[in-house]
């Protein structure tokens, strides 16, 4: 069983850019073009849902499977999340979460360990929904509430790997923010950092009213608390298990 930083809380120039095709109907926020407003998008309204999804790199899959492949090409019609079960990442399990402040001060972690999973029509309007432990085709999702967002300060959602085993360097994860209105927000982790064991990849602002999305993309080598001090949250935090259930 895995062992990680749960929670022991107490207390309480965006740039302008092209959507690419009707069929992709994405934006990719990069290190150049790096964050957007759902309000001047008029999408600063309703559920904002943030999806977590993940499978193994392909050039990672070992030599006695490549060369199964050669011999057996129509294996690699599999989809992608069954070559990503083969047994180097049996074990891998990335967790969604996200780090939450309300502009009346309260502070808090939504994730899947500690079960701690918010509420999406009371404080703190954010709540995962399931946690997905194989990086299956629908992942895992955090909902925010925008029709609260005068109640919202600011957002950070986290990716984290559960068992200790570093694994960004052999997985391929994408988390992508489907907003009410006009195209998804997509923040690839394709980086290559193969001792990081958690990612801030996004956060979610109200600066002066107006909602912000912007990209982060900064992998640290602890978890949740490293997190916390890199963006000064403030939060009291010690040891923590996944139950059975959240397993």
């Amino acid at each position: 069983m895995g062992l990680l930083d749960g929670l022991l809380w107490r207390g309480r120039s965006e740039a302008r850019y092209d959507s690419g095709s009707a069929s992709s109907n994405a934006i990719e926020l990069t290190k150049r073009h790096s964050q957007v407003s759902l309000t001047k998008q008029d999408a600063a309204t309703g559920h904002l849902r943030v999806n977590l999804a993940w499978r193994m790199r392909t050039s990672d899959i070992g030599g006695s499977q490549r060369e199964s492949l050669l011999r057996h090409p129509f294996r690699a019609l599999k989809p992608p999340e069954v070559l990503g079960h083969s047994q180097s990442m049996v074990n891998v399990d990335l967790d969604l979460g996200c780090l939450y402040e309300l502009m009346d001060g309260t502070k808090g972690v939504v994730q899947p360990l500690g079960g701690l999973f918010g509420d999406v029509n009371a404080a703190p309007y954010v709540k995962l929904s399931g946690d997905d432990r194989f990086g299956s085709g629908s992942g895992e999702t955090i909902y925010v509430n925008l029709d609260h967002r005068e109640a919202i300060k600011r957002v950070l959602v986290f990716v984290y790997i559960y068992d200790q085993t570093p694994a960004f360097d052999r997985t391929h994860a994408i988390v992508t923010l489907y907003p009410s209105n006009g195209p998804r927000i997509e923040i690839s982790l394709d980086e290559r950092h193969p001792q990081a064991r958690s990612c801030a990849v996004v956060m979610i602002e109200n600066v002066k009213g107006e909602m912000i999305v912007r990209r982060e993309v900064k992998f640290v080598y602890g978890f949740q608390a490293e997190l916390d001090r890199l963006y000064g949250w403030g939060l009291q935090w010690g040891r923590g298990y996944k139950t059975k259930a959240e397993r």
